[in-house]
């Protein structure tokens, strides 16, 4: 198995094989906490407008929505798993549109097949991976807006090859939780200036590895894009 790490909206473009798209802070974390919810689907949508013309066509999903952070005028929630951790979405499907995670989904055009990542779910991915035994991973760290580096989403790309070659125990993970408090993409969820739109529970709740038991795998349904959750 060929393991190759890539970053950004260019790494995306660069991906083949099974291809893991990882967005840490906080696409996918949240939307694996929406699973655990009870979500039934969630529609990536690349751009805004294509959100709202899904609303249109599936006027009982719920619309989930950012951009620069803020949640978009409208939608119902923005991109924070602690200000939605309380809804029940038992059935539901999910709209979701971001700056970054969606942004890479739908630019990995030459994937074969397209899990996304997160901490929360690091070891699922890479169980899965094993799985279907594949000759080329390409692993995707998207960071900010798909445009700069970020740490947590190297962090989560290096972690999830930690496992694939059984190295996870030795990882420093911890320390390096620890230390994205001190970086910008970390500091921002305790800056009390910006408690509404990065709530302090948002980090810790994206930083807790491998709690979940299933990847979110995307899918052709009826032409649609769509994630679903695969149990591992």
């Amino acid at each position: 198995m060929q393991i190759h790490l890539y970053e950004l909206l260019e790494g995306a473009e660069k991906a083949r094989g099974l291809t893991v798209i990882i967005d840490v802070f906080r696409c996918f974390s949240l939307e694996c906490y929406l699973f655990s919810q009870g979500a039934s689907r969630i529609l990536p949508a690349g751009a805004v407008e294509e959100a709202l013309s899904l609303k249109e066509r599936f006027p009982d999903a719920v619309l989930f929505g950012e951009r620069h952070g803020r949640k978009l005028p409208g939608f119902l929630y923005g991109n924070s798993p602690s200000q939605s951790r309380e809804a029940d979405f038992t059935g539901q499907t999910i709209i979701h549109t971001t700056s970054a995670g969606t942004q890479g989904i739908t630019h990995a055009v030459n994937a074969s097949e397209i899990v996304t990542g997160a901490l929360v779910n690091a070891k699922a991915v890479a169980d899965y991976i094993r799985s279907r035994d594949p000759e080329e991973v390409s692993i995707v760290a998207m960071g900010v807006f798909g445009q700069k580096s970020s740490e947590e989403d190297v962090l989560c790309a290096e972690y999830i090859r930690a496992h694939l070659l059984s190295e996870a125990e030795d990882f420093p993970l911890k320390e390096r939780i620890e230390a994205l408090k001190n970086v910008r993409a970390g500091a921002k969820f305790f800056n009390e200036d910006e408690q509404d739109v990065y709530p302090r529970d948002d980090f810790y709740m994206c930083t807790k590895a491998d709690i979940f038991p299933f990847v979110i795998r995307m899918e052709r349904e009826d032409g649609l894009l769509v994630a679903n959750k695969i149990l591992i």
